[in-house]
């Protein structure tokens, strides 16, 4: 499983407008829908489950990243959304200071597996200092499709 193909095209957000977590994850999910990504009818039901995820445990591990994640019955096809901010957002990282970069992941509640595949994936990379810096100076999208293809490729060595 492969970074670049767990993000579909149209699926970052390269500034977010948005500054509280809730927010955040709101603007992802509508990023989402606007690209047909996830039906537009089920937006403020995702939006509900992850805020309800987050109120059991922050997904905020810390280093300036969080990855908020969910395993929904409409969901068809595993997809996860990139959301970067400039000033940093309040999310209750494990480490008390505020995140840049958010992974959304949104998995079928039927997948298990491919759920724990993506999110293992998707840490292993964020593991990495060099791929946390990356993503927090991509200033577009094609910047952060970029730097998920070189991961991928494993170049950023």
């Amino acid at each position: 499983m492969k970074l670049s193909e767990i993000v579909p095209d149209g699926a970052i957000v390269a500034r977010l407008k948005a500054h509280d977590r809730d927010a955040v994850v709101a603007e992802i999910v509508e990023t989402l829908s606007a690209a047909r990504i996830v039906p537009a009818d089920l937006g403020k039901d995702l939006v509900a489950s992850v805020l309800e995820r987050e109120r059991r445990g922050s997904t905020g591990f810390g280093r300036g990243v969080a990855v908020p994640h969910v395993k929904h019955a409409r969901i068809k096809k595993m997809s996860a959304a990139i959301g970067l901010s400039e000033q940093g957002v309040e999310f209750n990282a494990l480490d008390k200071q505020p995140v840049y970069s958010i992974f959304l992941l949104l998995s079928p509640a039927d997948k298990p597996e491919e759920h724990l595949q993506a999110m293992e994936v998707i840490f292993k990379n964020l593991s990495q200092d060099k791929f946390r810096r990356f993503l927090r100076q991509a200033t577009s999208a094609q910047d952060v499709r970029t730097l998920l293809e070189d991961a991928d490729n494993q170049k950023l060595g």
